[in-house]
């Protein structure tokens, strides 16, 4: 599935909840997000193909002028997690409007995970090489 990916994966450091909007059902909880699709983490399997209406909730109101994100979206992909009792789900999203794609991009700039490398002083060793 990676090969095909256009935009890369963001990593979140929030997992918001994700709805059902037709049945109130939780489906599980965001990993990650781009313009084009989501994964979440569920209980369930979800058959891929379904097209849900999805109600995401967002976490933190101060950031954002709702408290949740609608979106319909189509099941693409569904695997066992590395834990066994889990499932990944991957959604791609149908129309995104302008709106949503501000919220979209909004929550990947605040949220994502970020493996940068802190930047240290240097070494005391790596001084004396450049003497």
């Amino acid at each position: 599935m990676d090969d095909r990916r256009k935009i890369p994966r963001k990593y979140l450091m929030v997992y918001s909840r994700v709805f059902d909007r037709e049945t109130g059902k939780i489906l599980g909880y965001l990993s990650d997000m781009n313009q084009m699709g989501a994964m979440i983490i569920s209980d369930d399997p979800l058959p891929e193909g379904n097209v849900l209406a999805l109600r995401f909730d967002l976490p933190d109101p101060l950031h954002f002028a709702t408290d949740h994100l609608n979106m319909k979206a189509r099941v693409a992909w569904c695997q066992p997690d590395i834990d066994p009792a889990f499932y990944n789900i991957g959604f791609q999203f149908g129309t995104v409007t302008a709106e949503q794609l501000k919220i979209i991009e909004a929550m990947v700039d605040l949220y994502e995970f970020r493996r940068d490398i802190p930047q240290y002083p240097p070494s005391p060793n790596s001084l004396l090489d450049e003497m």
